[in-house]
């Protein structure tokens, strides 16, 4: 997962928000799912039906009918994110964090209690992972501090048929359904 061949994102002194940097953004699509085994397998394991059951139990939400969205991330150096919580079209995110390069312990994902209280920092681990559930009370971002290297994490979404971005899917023709 970690030797994916993705080209690094050039931020150009820009960031605060990921939409800022659309067009180099790259997801487990239906290309990329076709060129590279291990997004094939990601998704279609986070597409199957037992690990629909087993969030819908874990996080007390019903996910059939919605759509994963994943997407693989590289943040570097001058990389932030303002304080936000996720559109009301995102119904479930998991942040899984994949690089463990020295310094990468401190770049967890930053956590607040509303947009200008900061009230901690989840541990940046090698896979491990943050799940919520997007709410108005789910505020997150990341504080703008020095990346050494490229700080890479999976961004799994489960999305509802609203989702305009239809080429941001996995299986856009196809929503998930528990076993």
């Amino acid at each position: 997962l970690l030797a994916l061949p993705f080209p690094v994102p050039d931020l150009g002194g820009v960031s605060g928000k990921r939409e800022v940097h659309n067009a180099t953004r790259q997801y487990f699509d239906r290309d990329n799912i076709a060129k590279h085994p291990v997004c094939a397998a990601i998704a279609e394991y986070l597409q199957a039906p037992s690990t629909i059951t087993r969030f819908n139990k874990a996080c007390g939400v019903d996910l059939s009918g919605n759509y994963l969205r994943l997407e693989y991330a590289q943040d570097t150096d001058g990389f932030w994110l303002e304080p936000h919580t996720d559109l009301g079209v995102k119904k479930f995110t998991m942040l899984i964090y994949l690089s463990d390069e020295p310094g990468h312990d401190k770049l967890g994902t930053d956590i607040y209690s509303d947009v200008n209280t900061h009230i901690g920092c989840s541990p940046f681990a090698k896979n491990s992972a943050m799940i919520f559930i997007p709410a108005d009370n789910t505020w997150h971002g990341f504080e703008k501090r020095s990346i050494p290297g490229v700080r890479k994490s999976l961004i799994l979404n489960y999305v509802t048929p609203e989702w305009r971005a239809r080429e941001q899917l996995s299986y856009p023709d196809q929503p998930v359904v528990a076993a």
